[in-house]
């Protein structure tokens, strides 16, 4: 029976097998739905589906940099413990090795590792390791002078934060400490330019509107928000920050100072913005007695 595309996606989207192993499957069963998902679970690689419902917002940031471009690739896990797994690590790894030659997350997920898609290596450790899995991120950047850095490495180029500065002039040392500066202090941008306007101009009106509570004149108000909105800035954005390491300067004047000029930055946070649902313990005992 000839196996097509659609029947190796359904085979998938009900097992979370990966794309070789549910055509393997099929083939091995003569295209025999029911038969090919037993034949996955007897080779311990349906076990993923199980899992694919669970919240994985912990996890790694992994940062690898090569000549003039750093890729920084978050990959989650449920539960810290598998953070500190020797083979989690090995893989994650392996997956900011590939992302280098990629452009973007789907593209990685798509990517040769060792004879198999990233995506079927992540779902491959879920059936093995027995915990929830995904490649949520991948970030990338280019400059003359690209310098990585990972907050609470967990293993050599991967942690909690894993940051990435690009730049022209200055050295590799006045990036780092650039780099930890972004990881303690989470900057929304580079400069002012390149902050969404929207973002600006919702601050500005919600400032506008602190002021006039004041019942101060108009005239006086628009004073007070040019000071306010650049406070604002020297908060959000990274060159109008004062620098963590001499905190008389900002970033910017700072990077004057070495020579450097930065040229943009990648941060990622593992599991930034997910949600994490938390259910009590009668909650949990209520949700497994109903199976």
């Amino acid at each position: 029976m000839a196996i097509t595309a659609s029947m190796v996606k359904e085979l998938r989207d009900s097992t979370g097998a990966g794309m070789m192993d549910a055509k393997k499957a099929l083939t091995e069963t003569d295209g025999d739905m029911e038969a090919a998902i037993d034949w996955l679970r007897t080779k311990g690689l349906a076990k993923a589906a199980k899992k694919s419902g669970r919240t994985a917002a912990e996890g790694l940031v992994a940062v690898k940099v090569q000549g003039s471009r750093g890729v920084a690739v978050e990959v989650n896990s449920e539960t810290d413990f598998v953070g500190k797994n020797a083979e989690f690590q090995s893989m994650v790894s392996g997956i900011a090795e590939v992302a280098l030659s990629v452009s973007d997350v789907d593209a990685l997920k798509a990517a040769d590792m060792g004879g198999k898609s990233v995506e079927t290596v992540v779902t491959d450790s879920i059936a093995k390791i027995g915990e929830n899995m995904s490649v949520r991120r991948m970030s990338s950047i280019e400059g003359d002078t690209v310098v990585s850095y990972v907050h609470n490495a967990a293993a050599p180029g991967m942690g909690k934060i894993g940051v990435l500065v690009a730049m022209s002039g200055g050295d590799e040392a006045f990036g780092k400490q650039v780099a930890m500066h972004i990881a303690a202090v989470n900057p929304a941008s580079l400069s002012e330019d390149d902050l969404d306007p929207a973002v600006v101009e919702k601050e500005k009106q919600v400032q506008i509107e602190i002021a006039r509570e004041s019942g101060k004149p108009e005239q006086v108000i628009e004073k007070m928000i040019v000071g306010r909105m650049k406070k604002y800035m020297s908060e959000v954005t990274l060159v109008n920050q004062s620098f963590v390491v001499n905190p008389d300067l900002t970033v910017g004047e700072a990077a004057k100072e070495a020579g450097a000029t930065i040229t943009g930055f990648v941060r990622l946070e593992v599991g930034e913005g997910i949600e994490v649902v938390k259910e009590d313990f009668a909650a949990e005992v209520a949700k497994a007695a109903k199976g």
